[in-house]
């Protein structure tokens, strides 16, 4: 088990910018796994495989929306044992 943290930036317009990552982040729904949405980024957890096919498809689908230039950001954390989303956060979330 492994996650992923990335961001796809999309090359456009500024207006333009929040259909195109909400297209990207439909993938990640779509594709089962575990994710988290922030602010500026998208976390998935999953094997490796797994997580760089997800995010290669929220690349692809963003390109295929007219941005003519796509930059994807991208931090992996693939731990022996495995790591979860909640592993590395939980010292800091309140649970309700």
């Amino acid at each position: 088990m492994a996650i992923a943290e990335f961001s796809v930036l999309p090359v456009v317009p500024e207006e333009q910018v929040n259909e195109i990552v909400e297209k990207a982040i439909q993938v990640v729904i779509d594709s089962g796994l575990k994710y988290e949405v922030e602010a500026n980024s998208t976390t998935v957890e999953g094997d490796l495989e797994q997580l760089l096919d997800v995010i290669k498809r929220a690349h692809i689908i963003a390109k295929e929306q007219g941005s003519g230039r796509v930059i994807t950001v991208i931090k992996i954390d693939d731990k022996k044992d495995g790591i979860t989303i909640k592993e590395k956060v939980k010292k800091f979330r309140k649970e309700a």
